[in-house]
């Protein structure tokens, strides 16, 4: 199943310019995962050493937080989009 995954301006150096992946999985983890494969310098940069996304980072599936679903291991269906978006911080 082939998932998109948008990815933000600040990461594209990591993706020779290309600002959306095509990622297979049935989940968050494995899409991230199969596009890690082919991109390991985007994925070292989004995830810690044990797997999980860095904290400064949010993903989304269709526009929803991972965090308030099943995290990395939220479902993803054909055709579904995840999202890649660095947290902004500001006072």
């Amino acid at each position: 199943m082939s998932v998109k995954v948008r990815v933000p301006s600040a990461l594209r150096k990591l993706t020779q310019g290309r600002s959306e992946l095509e990622g297979k999985g049935g989940t968050v983890r494995e899409v991230l995962d199969h596009v890690g494969r082919d991109n390991p310098e985007l994925l070292a940069r989004i995830t810690e050493d044990g797997g999980e996304i860095r904290q400064f980072l949010n993903v989304f599936v269709n526009g929803t937080d991972i965090r308030y679903e099943k995290d990395l291991d939220t479902p993803v269906a054909e055709g579904d989009e995840v999202s890649i978006v660095p947290s902004i911080a500001g006072g």
